[in-house]
């Protein structure tokens, strides 16, 4: 499963590449497909790990693709630093939530969808929501970089955090010395 959810975070880079060189072929988003949309990224704050949300998620990402009018800027390499190389067993769950939370917000607070400090904390509280899900199900599944993200976000300090690291674009990645232990 692992396997295929990286496999399918590199095709969504690719994909997104040739995205933004060509145009969408497909109209704007629907209000329905919005509501769905954002229904299957909280489940899968929720439920990170469900095999059962399989097909739902695989739609999210076709559909978030091919949409004109929702565009998601995560600033992952800002924000996350070093942490996808640390070898986090769930870090491409962790890593696609950061884009569908993203998007999720922005269908939900349109007003805020060009905001990328508010949109990029709405992400990273998705990872956290996935993480504290993931430990759930495996509590041995502990990272000291998420750790630090959930402890920021329970002393409601992570707004502070995602706009320190977004105040200039997203540009280059925060010095951080992470050694997740999973």
């Amino acid at each position: 499963m692992r396997k295929f959810v990286s496999v399918l975070l590199l095709l969504v880079a690719s994909v997104a590449a040739v995205a933004q060189s060509e145009p969408s072929k497909r109209g704007p988003s629907t209000p329905e497909e919005r509501k769905r949309f954002a229904a299957v990224a909280h489940k899968m704050e929720d439920s990170p790990l469900d095999p059962t949300l399989r097909k739902e998620r695989d739609w999210a990402l076709r559909w978030l693709i091919a949409i004109p009018d929702i565009n998601v800027n995560p600033c992952e390499a800002e924000i996350l630093g070093p942490f996808a190389a640390t070898g986090y067993r769930y870090t491409a769950e962790v890593r696609g939530q950061f884009s569908f939370s993203m998007a999720a917000f922005m269908i939900e607070h349109p007003d805020k969808a060009k905001d990328v400090p508010a949109a990029n904390t709405a992400g990273v509280i998705g990872i956290v929501k996935t993480y504290r899900a993931i430990l759930r199900i495996d509590p041995e599944a502990q990272s000291r970089f998420l750790e630090d993200l959930s402890a920021l976000e329970r002393e409601g300090k992570l707004a502070e955090y995602v706009k320190g690291h977004t105040k200039d674009g997203c540009k280059a990645p925060p010095e951080t010395d992470d050694d997740s232990s999973s």
